[in-house]
């Protein structure tokens, strides 16, 4: 069963000692807020949108978790073609994070184009950009905090059975 409030205790136990922040559920909308603790919010008790949010927190430097947001430009549904094409470009990192941390705890991944109102953009070619650079990642080697996420995720979802590229694989079945 995967349960957004297990995310929660999962983040605490993996990350609130070296990174003083905390994953907090129930909200209308995300948002990352710096303070004493930072603290990562995502919509209501959505598993895949905790894991989104923990995902954007992976790509941000420390300069950037000091800012709202990690200061990050925004433009809500609706956009024309050109901020649809600025918001895919910078989603790509933080959903391929997702993507993998799905796989490592055997969820269900599609990607987001978070645009409804708008156009959406050519979601082929940005699945396959997600995908690429997910299995580069896998490749080059995780960068420290996804690598812990991954690793806490596997350990309490007991994926460990399969190598994370061959869960990825059920992820994205065909290959780019």
């Amino acid at each position: 069963m995967h349960r957004a409030a297990d995310l929660e205790a999962l983040f605490h136990d993996t990350f609130h000692a070296d990174f003083a922040t905390v994953l907090e559920g129930g909200f209308e909308e995300p948002v990352y807020l710096p303070g004493a603790p930072h603290r990562i919010r995502y919509t209501r008790d959505y598993f895949r949108s905790a894991l989104h949010e923990v995902a954007h927190w992976c790509v941000a430097g420390p300069r950037r978790r000091t800012l709202e947001d990690y200061g990050y430009w925004y433009a809500p549904d609706g956009r024309d073609a050109g901020q649809q094409a600025r918001f895919l470009t910078v989603e790509v990192r933080p959903q391929a994070f997702e993507a993998l941390f799905c796989a490592a705890c055997g969820h269900d991944f599609r990607v987001s184009l978070d645009n409804l109102d708008g156009d959406p953009g050519d979601a082929d070619r940005f699945a396959d950009d997600v995908e690429r650079l997910a299995r580069r990642l896998i490749g080059q080697g995780l960068p420290e905090r996804p690598r812990r996420w991954v690793a806490a995720l596997e350990t309490f979802y007991g994926t460990t059975d399969r190598s994370l590229a061959a869960r990825l694989s059920a992820v994205f079945p065909t290959a780019p």
